[in-house]
């Protein structure tokens, strides 16, 4: 079943009262508010922000409300204060969802920039402008407020507090994002590249957000983060358990989506960067000899950081655990941690995908696996009394010769394309 959305009338963006920023006035600004079942909190809601945009608001902007099949009044409210307040338009959608209600909204707005915004305002809205300005300006694609970027300033429970730190930790170690808070209700984006990417999102619930931040930087867009001031208002509408679930749902998607290459989205690349200064004295481009020093040297050190955390995970676990599976498990940890390092230092610049690099890992964790056992297992035959520092010192030993194959078939294979 598909939304059928009420068309959006069409107003003109109010015009701002004070032009502060050099350029300001002429990106235009469609602030979505999605609402479901909110009749009680909607009208204060739509009165401060016009408000404050009315009085402060550097750009010309309008206010939609996005209503996603409430089964309330707030569909009559909004359209009661649209006719009071300038600059508000209603649109009503038969389906509830608060991702399909963004991605409707902002895919049919004619505005140069699209925001949205959670109806009871837990986000301080004095983050509003440096939220829109990066975006008028042409310097950042997406922008997010974050309650977890250093300087922001929260006030929640402790419940709250844990799930949101926990679900952004569960994102970055799967998914390797850069952005701190995928969930804050508080977003912008530039509708030029924004297109492309809603047409590739599939969510049409919590998980929009997340969805759209890891598509625009897994294809290279750039996000810019707001430190925000954040009031919890418990009167939500959000079901924690349920929300929790579809997310993992939804990441575990986005991972497979990336590994078959189905997340990636064609869009205008920006420029390389070039010096602003006429005179500006520049490095010397990298050759293939100092390519291959820099994936050296970080490979090895790398290499051997892993190797001596291996042996001394392996010597904490040999205690309890048999040799050969003290030795998996502390090569399985390992092995993770090896691969996304050398991912992202070792082999920086190159364009193969994370699911790419850890696949072919996992061939060589397997090889690496088979043979450390077998040096460690033939090392007990031929000494049965050899100590523990002993063993640990023969399973270094294999490791490193497993780590030097392992950086041919990571140079020569996996990152191909980026090393040659």
């Amino acid at each position: 079943m598909t939304a059928t959305p009420t068309p959006v009338p069409t107003f003109a963006f109010q015009r701002p009262a004070v032009l502060s920023l050099a350029g300001s006035g002429t990106a235009t600004v469609d602030i979505v508010i999605p609402v479901y079942n909110e009749e009680r909190a909607l009208p204060g809601c739509l009165r401060t922000l016009h408000t404050r945009l009315r009085e402060d608001f550097p750009f010309p902007w309008r206010i939609t409300v996005a209503d996603n099949a409430s089964t309330d009044g707030t569909l009559a409210v909004a359209r009661k204060l649209a006719d009071e307040l300038p600059g508000v338009a209603v649109t009503h959608l038969d389906r509830k969802g608060r991702g399909l209600a963004l991605r409707t909204v902002w895919g049919d707005s004619e505005a140069d920039i699209v925001a949205y915004m959670d109806v009871d305002l837990s986000t301080g809205l004095d983050g509003l402008l440096p939220l829109i300005a990066p975006l008028a300006s042409g310097h950042s694609d997406i922008a997010i407020g974050s309650r977890l970027a250093p300087g922001a300033r929260t006030v929640r429970g402790p419940r709250r507090e844990f799930i949101s730190r926990c679900y952004n930790a569960i994102i970055r170690l799967t998914h390797g994002v850069k952005f701190t808070d995928a969930q804050c209700g508080f977003k912008a984006a530039r509708t030029e590249v924004l297109g492309p990417l809603l047409e590739v999102t599939q969510d049409d619930a919590w998980f929009f957000d997340t969805e759209l931040l890891l598509l625009a930087e897994h294809n290279g867009l750039r996000i810019h983060e707001v430190p925000v001031d954040w009031v919890e208002d418990i009167d939500t509408r959000v079901d924690v358990v349920g929300t929790a679930s579809d997310d993992l749902r939804g990441l575990w998607r986005m991972a497979r989506a990336k590994a078959s290459g189905a997340a990636r989205v064609e869009l205008a690349r920006r420029p390389a960067p070039a010096a602003e200064h006429p005179d500006a004295v520049l490095a010397t481009p990298s050759t293939r000899r100092t390519v291959l020093s820099w994936e050296v040297g970080c490979f090895v050190a790398i290499g051997i950081a892993s190797t001596a955390g291996q042996a001394l995970l392996y010597a904490l676990l040999r205690s309890w655990w048999s040799p050969a599976l003290a030795n998996l498990f502390s090569l399985l940890v390992l092995t993770l941690l090896n691969t996304e390092a050398n991912r992202r230092l070792t082999f920086r610049h190159t364009s193969a995908r994370a699911g790419r690099a850890h696949l072919g890992a996992g061939v060589l964790f397997v090889v690496g696996y088979l043979v450390t056992s077998f040096a460690v297992v033939l090392f007990k035959q031929a000494d049965p009394s050899a100590s523990t520092a002993a063993e640990t010192l023969v399973l270094m030993a294999a490791s490193l010769v497993v780590t030097a194959v392992r950086f041919v078939v990571l140079r020569t294979a996996v990152f191909r394309s980026a090393a040659h």
